[in-house]
């Protein structure tokens, strides 16, 4: 058995906004064509399209910032640290008298960026695991996801 509390900030969930959204076609869709109208803009000298091709590339980070400022914020989850305890049988994640189970078989993906180890317990929600936080832990989760669930749905670098 594996147990740690930690408090999500609005860094940590940022990351995770941008891991989630940047790995979706639509963000990297959105992005690659941003890049082109700017290409297009330099090699055509029509510099118009240098704007919106920039509002293209920083329009998605820039809500997804003020999204995370927010949420954290307004959302009371995020208000106190939350205890996460690994086992055989899955992730049991806790707040005051609120207590959440997901098993190991019902685990979507696990993935991780510079920051963070996201574990996916659905396609949209998510357990962030922020590695500052986690300190000598770390090897530990990243250790105890390998071991229970399918390297195809492991994506961690650590």
């Amino acid at each position: 058995m594996l147990n740690f509390t930690l408090k999500i900030e609005a860094g940590d969930l940022y990351d995770y906004m941008l891991m989630h959204s940047y790995s979706s076609p639509a963000g990297v869709l959105g992005s690659a064509f941003g890049a082109v109208l700017i290409l297009y803009a330099a090699a055509s000298r029509k510099w118009a399209y240098i704007v919106l091709g920039a509002v293209l590339l920083l329009y998605l980070p820039w809500t997804l910032f003020i999204k995370s400022r927010r949420q954290i914020l307004s959302n009371p989850s995020f208000q106190e640290p939350l205890q996460y305890a690994f086992d055989e049988e899955g992730l049991t994640i806790s707040q005051g008298a609120e207590e959440a189970k997901v098993a190991w078989g019902d685990m979507h993906k696990a993935v991780s960026t510079g920051r963070s180890i996201i574990l996916y317990t659905t396609r949209v929600n998510a357990a962030i695991f922020p590695k500052r936080q986690l300190g000598d832990q770390k090897m530990a989760v990243i250790e105890m996801i390998s071991t229970h669930m399918p390297p195809s749905k492991v994506k961690i670098r650590s």
